[in-house]
């Protein structure tokens, strides 16, 4: 067999072994293939439990509103708070205590608390301390963000409005993920009452819309991880077109010397 002929076979070889560890099956590709079995399944909202750092925006209203002033910040409601970001610097920052310091009531404890149970205590708080009748108390985070790394079209930490969002829609807030990501292996970094947890969830089964992971929490972080032809193809062993370039390098030189 001529060396020419013996180079060809050979690149061949390589070619045909790196498409093999380049493919990715319809198996993997595939989001929730067994959602047929989900079908009419309960959607579970999650109630956010305030954490450290939150911007909680608070207002408080009363039949007489001159009564409820002294409870609301200077610029609630004032033309200049035209944008999110002035609303933001101008609510309360939970503190690393998980407290805030409350016009009139001083320093409350959210701990452990959602804005419907901050809601109710600020509003025991006023009508127990004869401070307001029958006032309303509205509380709404926000600095909402999820944060979605990996293998996606745009990684990065995107705020959110809603009081829940999907663990879908995050995904699509990052342009879905890319042809590289692993459906079946999504991290979901989460705090909960203090704690960091985490859990893997497999996009290709639907179980995931019947358990608490089925909603973004405020402050998540999403990872995705790449898929096996991914990391195939980035390790010495599978790097193909490393490999291909020596050979063709050696191959070439061998033709040279022997002619």
């Amino acid at each position: 067999m001529g060396t020419l002929q013996l180079f060809k076979k050979i690149s061949s070889a390589f070619i045909i072994i790196g498409l093999l560890q380049s493919c990715v099956s319809k198996k993997e590709m595939l989001y929730m293939q067994d959602l047929e079995s989900f079908n009419n399944t309960e959607v579970t909202y999650n109630n956010h439990t305030l954490q450290v750092d939150d911007i909680l925006k608070i207002s408080v209203g009363a039949l007489m509103p001159e009564a409820a002033i002294p409870y609301n910040s200077a610029t609630a409601g004032s033309v200049v708070a035209n944008t999110i970001d002035v609303i933001r610097l101008d609510g309360y920052l939970v503190s690393q205590n998980s407290t805030i310091n409350f016009p009139v009531l001083g320093e409350l404890s959210v701990k452990e608390k959602t804005t419907q149970d901050l809601e109710n205590d600020i509003k025991k708080l006023l009508v127990d301390g004869g401070y307001l009748i029958n006032p309303n108390v509205s509380v709404r985070l926000l600095n909402a963000k999820v944060t979605i790394l990996g293998e996606v079209q745009r990684p990065g930490t995107f705020s959110f409005t809603e009081n829940n969002i999907s663990l879908l829609q995050a995904l699509g807030l990052a342009g879905d993920l890319t042809i590289n990501g692993s459906r079946e292996d999504v991290v979901v970094l989460r705090r909960v009452n203090g704690m960091q947890t985490t859990k893997r969830i497999n996009l290709t089964s639907a179980n995931f819309l019947s358990g608490p992971y089925q909603m973004v929490k405020p402050n998540d972080v999403i990872v995705v991880n790449p898929n096996s032809a991914k990391l195939k193809t980035a390790g010495y062993v599978g790097n193909v077109s490393t490999i291909l370039g020596i050979t063709s390098i050696i191959l070439t030189s061998i033709l040279l010397f022997t002619r």
